[in-house]
């Protein structure tokens, strides 16, 4: 017998060195554990800041920054009735009453030219502004004729050092000679016009009050070049009425006017020969207010309206029940209480710039519905007389009933971007009514861009529902049934199985879901309708029947292979619902279960919808939701199932009342962790769907998520522009959202173990 002291074992040199190694190798794994979690947490937290860093800029407010001011140059040119200045803010232009283009640098240091325009022994008695973008202008005259000018703008290099210079010229697209408006020779008091590829238009009010159309083609000859005019003209009686604004849309097919009772008229040109009155409406409030600004938003479908009140009103025409386009109030700024003086709206964006008689200038954006700033930009809160902005938004020049012009730099970035434009409806240019709309990108600037996050935050909430919806019945019975019912050996095959799903890489899935599963399922829509009855049905029957086969039968199976016997009977299910589908889809649905579908139920279907991404996308989840649920029900303690069948309960009971209860925390994790597997998910849905931003649970038709969305149009965004910072916001949207799902699984998860730990 071996009597060895048990202080001389302890004490022996290996036994010590052993227990020191595990002792160091227990502190490495504590010390490695504890830098690892927290690591984590500082990568979350850097990611969440980062996103954060790149999105904030979109909610800060406009600054604007004095640059200089000076006195007018060439006053004796007369009064400013238009300034102007090219992109990159060193060269300006000033239109004068008196005929003049006075072109100057906006340092102020000199005037590069002093053009005499209206001709000798003529009076200028009105002044219009085409299309900002073309730098088309145009004089009336008090003999019944305008002259037409355009102001360009060419870069050149040269010099030794390659000095950029910017040069300006005025040409004359219809001629040097000035164009005949009014035959009878009245002076044109208010004029407007739009030059175009085929037809150039004028509207003028004369001084006896009669609104002019007047159409002139351009037509060159292909034998000489020479260049001869055509005139056509319309003209509309205006009675009583006293115009004081003409507006001509640049498609040249309707004029507003408004007149001094702050009533505007819309008026169709379609046939320009016989304009015609559709509507007016009274656009101020009260009638002691008057209209003192009319200008377009760019693109040229919203009217802005500044009054004497201080407000400015946005109007463009909205189609009524009967088919009829009415201009509509769509919404309004008061945030200035001066009168409006004069409005300058920008070329590349929805928003513009308003100037009052106090001095003050205010910035706003009409989609976001924002007013940006309210600033004082003269001096002495002189009045401002007129308004000039830069084509990129970026300068603003001012010019007082002094004489002083102010030159101001803007910094107004995201102007786009407010809570309601993201999360709000929005009453967007040529819609009927407000809705929730994402579309980024167009053609050209007139566009205006939606970017409500809504139809992108459902689109995922859908697609993760029909997910859901399909791998949580399927993955948690299934893990319930495996750990608890099925047979260790079958257990073993099963389990690894469905676990090595969880690595097929989802652009496989999306690649089949697209291009083999969509086409599948449409083709076999109905066989599918009848499976989902039959299947679980089938299974019922079958159980039932199973139980009341004769002994030697049932004994001949071992216990847990029960499921084995299943796979023929799923089988011949699929195999019946796909006979049944075609006689069926006959007698009920005239052979289009589709068509039927779409014009008898109203329910639109698309190739690629949400039942595509809930099946592909569901067997992406199951794996997970299998894995951690059935881990859950295994690891549930064998005393407790053993004493439950001991005290007489059936499998069955032991398995509700005992089993689930305890693997609750587990299951409930499982399906948490899948809800945010779906929620992120990028490519089966980026593939399955038709990818379409629209707000609707119908199971037939498409969606886009947050994920998805930020897949496809990242690569297209300007670094640091609206649409960047937006996907950004998206990110940051999708992260909050997996957040938030993981925090709460985890509340839950803690709240279920505590209370079924005393089992």
């Amino acid at each position: 017998m071996n009597t060895t002291p048990i202080s001389s074992i302890l004490s022996d040199p290996a036994l010590i060195r052993r227990r020191k190694w595990r002792m160091l190798k227990d502190k490495l794994t504590k010390y490695g554990m504890t830098v690892g979690g927290i690591s984590i947490i500082i990568a979350i937290l850097l990611i969440f800041f980062y996103l954060l860093y790149v999105v904030f800029p979109i909610f800060l407010p406009a600054h604007l920054e004095k640059v200089r001011s000076f006195k007018i140059l060439a006053p004796t040119a007369g009064e400013t009735v238009y300034l102007a200045t090219e992109e990159k803010s060193e060269v300006g232009v000033r239109f004068t009453r008196q005929g003049h283009a006075v072109q100057f640098k906006l340092d102020g240091s000199q005037i590069i030219a002093d053009n005499t325009l209206a001709p000798v022994g003529t009076t200028v008695t009105s002044f219009a502004v085409a299309d900002p973008a073309t730098g088309v202008v145009a004089f009336g005259l008090n003999d019944g004729r305008a002259i037409v000018v355009k102001q360009k703008y060419e870069i050149t290099y040269g010099g030794e050092n390659n000095v950029r210079e910017i040069k300006s010229r005025l040409d004359y697209p219809l001629g040097e000679a000035p164009l005949v408006i009014d035959e009878k020779g009245q002076a044109l008091l208010t004029l407007d016009l739009q030059l175009g590829e085929n037809s150039n238009t004028f509207v003028a009010v004369t001084k006896d009050n009669r609104l002019l159309v007047s159409t002139i083609t351009k037509e060159t000859s292909f034998l000489d070049d020479s260049v001869s005019l055509t005139r056509t003209q319309g003209e509309l009686s205006l009675q009583q009425a006293k115009i004081t604004h003409l507006l001509l849309e640049k498609e040249q097919r309707v004029l507003y006017a408004a007149d001094k009772d702050g009533q505007v008229w819309y008026i169709s040109l379609q046939d320009k020969t016989a304009p015609q009155i559709l509507q007016r409406v009274h656009v101020v409030q009260t009638f002691q207010e008057r209209i003192t600004a009319l200008e377009f938003l760019t693109g040229d479908i919203s009217l802005l309206v500044g009054d004497s009140s201080g407000r400015i009103t946005q109007w463009f025409l909205v189609r009524d029940n009967n088919n009829n386009n009415l201009l509509t109030k769509i919404r309004e700024f008061h945030d200035q209480q001066s009168p409006i003086v004069a409005i300058a709206a920008e070329e590349r964006r929805k928003g513009f710039i308003a100037a009052d008689s106090s001095g003050q200038v205010g910035i706003y954006h009409t989609t976001a519905q924002r007013t940006l700033l309210v600033k004082p930009v003269t001096e002495a809160s002189v009045a401002i007389s007129q308004l000039g902005l830069a084509p990129r938004a970026d300068t603003l020049l001012v010019e007082d009933v002094a004489g002083n012009l102010h030159i101001w730099a803007i910094q107004n970035e995201h102007p786009e971007v407010s809570w309601s434009t993201l999360w709000n409806k929005v009453w967007y240019e040529n819609y009927a009514k407000p809705e929730y709309l994402w579309q980024s990108s167009a053609a050209t600037n007139d566009f205006e861009p939606k970017f409500s996050l809504m139809p992108l935050a459902f689109g995922t909430l859908k697609a993760a529902f029909y997910a859901m919806l399909i791998a949580v019945p399927i993955a948690v019975f299934g893990a319930i049934y495996t750990a608890y019912f099925m047979a260790p050996s079958i257990r073993r095959l099963v389990k690894p199985t469905i676990e090595i799903m969880a690595a097929l890489p989802t652009v496989i899935l999306g690649f089949l879901a697209g291009l083999w599963l969509a086409p599948m399922l449409e083709n076999n829509l109905l066989a599918m309708v009848i499976l989902f009855i039959l299947l679980p049905t089938g299974v019922l029957l079958f159980a039932y029947v199973w139980q009341w086969l004769p002994k030697t039968i049932r004994y001949r199976v071992p216990p847990g292979w029960e499921a084995a016997l299943l796979m023929p009977v799923v089988l011949g299910l699929i195999w019946w619902s796909s006979l049944l589908k075609e006689p069926l889809e006959t007698w009920l649905f005239q052979g289009d279960i589709r068509h039927w579908l779409t014009h008898d139920l109203g329910i639109r279907f698309d190739q690629r919808n949400a039942l595509v991404v809930g099946v592909a996308m569901g067997l992406a989840v199951i794996p997970n939701i299998f894995s951690i649920a059935e881990d859950a029900v295994f690891s549930v303690p064998k005393h407790l199932t053993i004493g439950s069948l001991a005290l007489g309960a059936t499998s069955w009971q032991t398995m509700t009342r005992v089993v689930i209860l305890t693997a609750s925390p587990g299951i409930f994790s499982a399906v948490m962790i899948g809800m945010g597997r779906a929620v992120g998910e990028t490519m089966i849905v980026l593939m399955a769907t038709g990818n379409t931003p629209v707000m609707d649970w119908n199971i037939f038709e498409g969606l886009r998520t947050l994920a998805a969305n930020i897949a496809v149009e990242m690569p297209e965004s300007e670094v640091n522009g609206t649409h960047f910072r937006i996907l950004f916001l998206s990110a940051l949207v999708l992260f909050i959202f997996t957040f938030f799902f993981n925090t709460l699984s985890e509340v839950i998860r803690q709240r279920l173990r505590k209370k079924y730990s005393s089992l």
